[in-house]
């Protein structure tokens, strides 16, 4: 099967109904589960206010050529061991998993941080207990760094895997 095609769209007000199709137990699984709806909004909120506020981007999976959005992919401001970074995150919706698309996505939204991100380095916190995402940060250039305890949702722990990508190289 030849790579999927996608390009990614800007995040827009429309786009809370995707967050909720990607709010589920499947999706959400190695993250702590679904979000209340009083998060999700909050989370919708502070993607749309990534752009304005220079944090970070947030984008919607679009698949050629049908031009249906299919997933989430971005990168929001955090501070990690003493620097502030960009942290990056994905969901491709179910139907559309084993596709490459979450790859290709990843790799669009590393190359538009190049681009426009405040900051250095670009860091994916996958579980080590999720090979899908981990291996979408190998396919997308980050560097895996090693294992780390780190905190998401706040309060719950998860052993991750740290991978970067410095964007100014």
């Amino acid at each position: 099967m030849p790579p999927a095609q996608i390009r990614l769209g800007p995040w827009t007000d429309a786009d809370l109904a995707l967050l909720r199709r990607v709010n589920t137990p499947e999706m959400k699984k190695h993250v702590g589960g679904p979000e209340t709806e009083e998060q999700l909004l909050h989370r919708h909120r502070r993607y749309l206010d990534f752009a304005p506020s220079g944090l970070g981007r947030m984008y919607r999976i679009v698949l050629l050529p049908e031009g249906e959005a299919v997933g989430t992919v971005g990168y929001g401001t955090r501070t990690w061991e003493g620097e502030t970074v960009h942290e990056m995150g994905w969901n491709v919706l179910p139907g559309h998993q084993g596709r490459g698309i979450a790859a290709a996505a990843a790799r669009a939204a590393v190359e538009a941080a190049r681009r426009e991100a405040a900051h250095r380095h670009l860091h994916a916190f996958p579980s080590v207990d999720n090979p899908a995402s981990n291996a979408v940060c190998a396919k997308a250039g980050f560097t895996l760094l090693g294992r780390t305890d780190f905190e998401f949702p706040p309060g719950r722990f998860m052993v991750s895997n740290n991978w970067r990508v410095d964007l100014h190289s």
